[in-house]
């Protein structure tokens, strides 16, 4: 095509070259970064004399959380209208936690009532219930009463339940009923994880924060999310047949790292002790011993029969009055010679021991005692 000029000149038509387009992928990334830093560039060579008002945050100091800070609570002005709709829910206790529950009862209604939670035991049925009001504005808080109940159920006393209510307070309950299929095995790791006279129990407490209740086939936690973690950790552990001590150092080690500035931001891998899984037990060996016999490809001799050895010492052209009166005879004599080892045991008795010889003592060497 010709561009046509008044004066009756044509021009040639000039072809535009064709844009490139970015191939998929990392291309087109990296026309935004070089885009990006070009603008960049721009911008610096415009301010070439100004420098930064403020240091760089450092990226440590937002990661973790300043000491002694606390999430505001919530409050009615957060939720002035409430709950739209009612929510409850409900769990079964076992028998034996009845009494204790019928008891403690009216403190864990109080309790609920500064959060505006209905709570409800029922005896006949076995369960617990609760249910938000029309004044509830948390709505989180049906969610703490859940577990509260919960937690009651599982044995954890009433004083120590009772915290889950606060914010800055979890709990987990962990189930271990199906990790070990051997019931020996389950009892024996689980009272792995009390220790004696609960002192693994406690030091874990300790270390983590958290209160722990070891209740049939779960383990109760109740305490900070961070010691949480580290609970569940644990114990799952111990029920892979990992003793709790190893899992006790490494914390104690975390803790007192912790409180070193310098090191919180760092890897404490080169810290923290690396064990090694040893397998010691070693098979039993049996008592009696199969020494394979050498490979013949002929058959064994065949066993004698009973006729055949009758034919061999003669009995089989006895008469059975003649064979009985052998067998009398044999008899006899076993036990005429069990008589005489017997007699001969009682004999050993009565026969004296030897004496020592007498050593000759030579004149010199005589000894007088005083007296």
């Amino acid at each position: 095509m010709a561009l046509v000029l008044p004066s009756g000149l044509q021009l040639p038509a000039c072809r535009a070259a064709p844009v490139p387009l970015p191939a998929p992928g990392g291309s087109c990334l990296r026309a935004d970064r070089s885009m990006a830093a070009l603008e960049a560039a721009e911008e610096k060579a415009r301010r070439p004399g100004k420098k930064k008002a403020a240091k760089a945050v450092d990226e440590s100091e937002l990661l973790t959380v300043p000491d002694g800070w606390k999430e505001p609570a919530f409050t009615r002005e957060d939720n002035p209208r409430g709950l739209l709709e009612e929510s409850s829910f409900a769990t079964l206790f076992p028998k034996y936690r009845e009494a204790y529950l019928k008891e403690c009862w009216p403190l864990v209604q109080k309790a609920l009532s500064e959060h505006y939670v209905n709570a409800t035991l029922d005896l006949i049925e076995g369960s617990m219930t609760v249910t938000t009001t029309k004044k509830t504005f948390d709505p989180y808080a049906i969610i703490r009463a859940r577990d509260l109940i919960k937690l009651l159920a599982r044995s954890v006393p009433f004083e120590q339940a009772v915290r889950i209510l606060q914010d800055d307070v979890a709990c987990d309950i962990i189930k271990i009923g199906s990790l070990v299929r051997n019931r020996e095995s389950f009892v024996k790791r689980r009272g792995r994880l009390l220790g004696p006279k609960g002192s693994t129990l406690k030091a874990l407490e300790l270390l983590t924060n958290c209160y722990i209740m070891v209740q049939g086939n779960t383990v109760s936690a109740l305490g900070p999310f961070s010691g949480l973690k580290e609970v569940r950790k644990v114990v799952l552990d111990t029920m892979k047949n990992i003793h709790p001590i190893y899992n006790i150092k490494t914390l104690m080690i975390k803790r007192e790292l912790s409180k070193d500035p310098e090191l919180r931001t760092q890897n404490w891998e080169r810290f923290l002790p690396k064990f090694k899984r040893k397998n010691l037990k070693k098979r039993k060996e049996p008592k009696k011993k199969n020494v394979k016999k050498e490979y013949t490809p002929f058959p064994p001799p065949q066993p004698e029969s009973q006729i055949d050895k009758e034919l061999a010492s003669g009995e089989y052209f006895l008469k059975e009055s003649q064979k009985k009166r052998k067998r009398v005879e044999e008899i006899k004599a076993k036990q005429a010679d069990a008589v005489r080892k017997r007699q001969e045991e009682r004999n050993k008795a009565f026969i004296p021991p030897k004496e020592k010889p007498l050593v000759k003592v030579k004149k010199g060497n005589v000894f007088f005692p005083p007296f």
